[in-house]
């Protein structure tokens, strides 16, 4: 359990207490929501294209995020012991977030015009319910089998009383 809470390259990773990877994952989620959102706001304008061309700009972004999360998640997948279940969870999180990825790549392909087809806008949708259950699962890593996160004893220290 122990290897689990220490990164594997602190200095590509981040330092014991400090990983990377949840500070990183906000980029792809923030631009994908955002994609979505711009999608629905298409439906309710006159002239869509400037909310069609500002969706697939943030798929792009939140591709870009996604790389680079998925580099130092994978660095702190390494972390974690085989054949556990905080292993398999990893493993089930990780495959999650590439589905999503390969989804948004297509989205992102299938965008060339200027019209927002109703199923870009659906994929984009089932696509964002993907990443909040693989979310889910980043979060049961972290909070409930406490991979990357300190040790209760260093967690102590912030519960002591000043003086």
């Amino acid at each position: 359990m122990d290897s689990a809470k220490q990164p594997v390259s602190p200095v590509l990773a981040g330092p014991y207490g400090h990983p990377y990877h949840p500070i990183l994952v906000t980029v792809p989620i923030g631009a994908w929501v955002s994609s979505l959102v711009f999608d629905i706001a298409a439906l309710f304008v006159r002239d869509p294209e400037f909310l069609v061309l500002g969706a697939r700009w943030l798929i792009a972004i939140g591709l870009i995020g996604a790389l680079a999360a998925a580099c130092v998640g994978a660095l702190d997948l390494f972390a974690i012991p085989t054949g556990t279940r905080a292993f398999r969870t990893a493993v089930l999180h990780m495959s999650l977030n590439l589905l999503v990825a390969l989804a948004y790549v297509g989205n992102f392909l299938w965008r060339s015009g200027d019209r927002l087809e109703p199923g870009m806008l659906a994929l984009n949708a089932v696509s964002l319910v993907v990443l909040a259950v693989a979310g889910r699962l980043g979060g049961k890593l972290a909070f409930r089998y406490g991979v990357r996160v300190v040790d209760e004893d260093a967690q102590a220290e912030g519960f002591l009383r000043s003086k």
